[in-house]
């Protein structure tokens, strides 16, 4: 039996992401003298069948069936001129110039599945035989650059055909639909955080500049080209507007003018990022770089978790993980949601907001469908702006945060950088922000104008958060104002765990009857030493679920064990709404919960799921699917497919859409899931939000 290609690429064949099932398939491998061999398909010599050569032969196939180029334009092994030698290095593949058949006009560099090194080994060939292009490739991610004069390189989306010149290819006109088609993120089955680690190591490390910065500014500037190009295909007209945020033959000072003024729009539309005097440091050739790298990087979806990974990424690295503040992943944060389920008419906040994850994923849900370039409609503008509010201490989350909640908002957000724990050191603008938010006391004069001084009590319906648990508060002007830092003797502590008082905080951010989804350290349900902390719960609020979150969560930040508490606070007035109604009760039932798939390996990276020939699966907006059981993934594609139908404005459109969605459910579990299970649970126990509008009376009905 001849080899396969799964076992000579011993356990790296879903590496292969550039090239098509049936092409991995088709090719022809045999034995000869005992080893694995194939047939070159640009010489037709039989060459011995290492990881390197399959995926040589896989990216030939696509340069003969795909872009049309001849065996005769293609050389292999082709020895390069260094100065007056020959280099002992051969070039893997080179596409010789139509016009002069001894010029290199391409050069391909292929590795073997998960090698990343050889991209200056390519730039070397290019630079000693001139080639305006140079491809490197390793199967699972391909680098297509234009060496545009030595030593200075961009990216291009893709590489000519054979019937196509590069000045054509460079002077196209890009918009979002070629956006979308070359879209590197699906394409290559990579990402955006990978993309920004490449732009590090090759401008941004000796760029003089601060990454986090600069990588903002370029995203925050991209964001703004994708909104007002998918904004004027709506207006109609039938001709596409062009993306400003391409290369092409721009001189590097002609792309930073472009650059310079979309930021400068950018700051207009969505103010209060950043100053007005901020502008991009980055000089004009660094620049090029990578405006070319993200230039094929489509950034708005339907939940901007691009953006929103990439963010976590470069967060992570300037030190907030050291603050045991961590990114929670965004599976966890659509569980949170769905089992508390804020309703539009519902006041939400995040009290240790990070990116704003929870407020951006709850926006979401109460809007019912995906986010577009084209931007909200009025009443989903209008909930984002006046409904939703978050609240954290670093400079660079609160970046993200009001950059997000913007964009979701509309130009309106209500994010305020400050210290949760401490109001007294609040700024005007967080007091004038959150006054309006204080829980009013119209029968007693005293109480309300001691809180609209003290700024104690909230009246939010929901609160989703995931606070720092690393670390003790040993300010004795903090911890003054918290009963969870009294000793057993009414004696204040000396200190006291971060997320222990954010759990006293959080309660009074709720009106009574209000919910919450709180990240903690499982410690905190199970240690005896704890207890105190249980009763004072117990004592304010109805424990509602423990789920406990898996093992891989947070790595790989933190192996730190956690768990989600969800709670509701005790409220007995009869005539509260339905939603708020919880009577304090004794004795009651509590959902209880282990996820033991939590969509990460060992190391942290997502566990994807994948089709029958290895390949990632997307959902119908293009995301690719963690395999986790916090919510059913079937169901939550057949959401998406409904939503998408209701919203498509052609039957073309249906059909693709259709088409998109026929064949995802069979590789996607049906498995029972802890949301979805809460739920249930939830409309069993009466709780009224566990019900959607109308449910609630096609239940008792029936």
């Amino acid at each position: 039996m001849p080899p396969a290609t799964d076992d000579i690429l011993r356990g790296t064949p879903h590496a292969l992401a550039i090239f098509e099932p049936n092409a991995i398939a088709e090719l022809s491998i045999f034995p000869k003298r005992g080893k694995p061999y194939l047939e070159c398909l640009a010489t037709g010599k039989e060459r011995p069948a290492k990881p390197e050569e399959i995926v040589r032969q896989l990216y030939l196939k696509q340069l003969m069936e795909d872009y049309g180029y001849p065996a005769e334009r293609i050389a292999i092994e082709r020895p390069v001129q260094m100065g007056s030698g020959i280099h002992d290095k051969l070039a893997d593949i080179v596409i010789w110039d139509k016009d002069d058949p001894n010029a290199a006009y391409i050069i391909i560099e292929c590795k073997k599945p998960k090698r990343s090194e050889g991209l200056e080994q390519l730039k070397s060939y290019c630079n000693a035989e001139g080639s305006p292009i140079g491809v490197w490739t390793n199967g699972g991610e391909t680098i297509v650059l234009h060496r545009r004069e030595p030593n200075h390189y961009q990216n291009l989306p893709d590489i000519p055909r054979a019937n196509q010149t590069l000045s054509e290819l460079l002077n196209e006109q890009w918009t979002l639909d070629d956006l979308a088609e070359h879209n590197v993120l699906v394409r290559e089955q990579t990402t955006l955080k990978k993309i920004i680690l490449d732009m590090e190591n090759l401008v941004l490390a000796n760029a003089g500049v601060d990454a986090f910065e600069e990588v903002f500014k370029l995203i925050y500037a991209k964001l703004y080209d994708e909104a007002r190009a998918a904004q004027g295909n709506r207006s109609g007209g039938g001709k596409k507007r062009a993306l400003q945020f391409h290369v092409g033959k721009a001189t590097p000072t002609e792309f930073k003018r472009r650059i310079d003024a979309l930021f400068d729009s950018a700051k207009k539309k969505w103010p209060g990022v950043f100053l007005d005097g901020d502008h991009i440091d980055l000089a004009p050739p660094h620049l090029v770089t990578c405006g070319s790298y993200l230039e094929n990087v489509k950034l708005f979806n339907s939940n901007l978790q691009v953006i929103d990974e990439a963010f976590e990424y470069l967060s992570v690295e300037v030190g907030k993980g050291k603050k045991g503040q961590y990114f929670t992943p965004r599976h966890v944060i659509d569980m949170a949601v769905r089992m508390l389920n804020p309703g539009i008419d519902e006041y939400l906040v995040d009290t240790a907001a990070g990116s704003c994850g929870f407020t951006v994923h709850g926006i979401f849900h109460v809007w019912g469908n995906e986010f577009t370039a084209s931007g909200p409609e009025k009443w989903q503008a209008d909930y984002a702006g006046q409904m939703v509010y978050a609240i954290d201490f670093d400079p660079r989350s609160i970046k993200i945060a009001k950059a997000l909640n913007l964009i979701a908002g509309d130009g309106r957000t209500n994010v305020y950088r400050a210290n949760t724990l401490d109001p007294a050191s609040w700024s005007d603008e967080t007091k004038v922000g959150l006054r309006n938010r204080l829980r009013r006391f119209p029968d007693d004069a005293g109480r309300d104008r001691e809180n609209r001084e003290k700024l104690r009590l909230f009246d939010f319906d929901v609160l989703l958060t995931n606070p720092p648990f690393a670390g003790d508060i040993k300010d004795t002007r903090i911890i003054g104002q918290f009963d969870l830092a009294r000793k057993s003797n009414g004696k204040w502590q000396n200190k006291v765990g971060r997320d222990v008082l954010f759990i006293e905080r959080n309660l009074e951010f709720l009106k009574p009857g209000g919910r919450m989804a709180i990240v903690l350290p499982q410690g905190r349900m199970n240690n005896t030493t704890d207890a105190y902390i249980r009763n004072f719960i117990a004592d304010r609020a109805r424990i509602l679920a423990v789920v406990g979150l898996h093992g891989n969560t947070f790595k790989p930040h933190t192996g730190t064990k956690t768990s989600l508490l969800f709670l509701q606070k005790w409220n007995d007035d009869p005539k509260a709404p339905p939603r708020l109604r919880c009577p304090r009760v004794d004795d009651y039932p509590i959902f209880f919960a282990v996820s033991h798939r939590g969509g990460k390996d060992t190391s942290g990276e997502y566990i994807y799921l994948a089709d029958d020939a290895g390949r990632r699966l997307y959902d119908l907006h293009g995301h690719p699917m963690v395999d986790h059981d916090l919510f059913n993934l079937r169901g939550y594609l057949a959401d998406q497919r409904e939503q998408r139908l209701s919203a498509a404005g052609s039957e073309r459109e249906k059909e693709k859409i259709e088409r998109d969605y026929r064949d995802k459910p069979r590789f996607v579990p049906d498995r029972p899931a802890i949301a979805d299970g809460f739920r249930r649970w939830g409309k069993k126990q009466g709780f009224a939000f566990c019900f959607e509008e109308g449910e609630e009376e096609d239940d008792e009905g029936g």
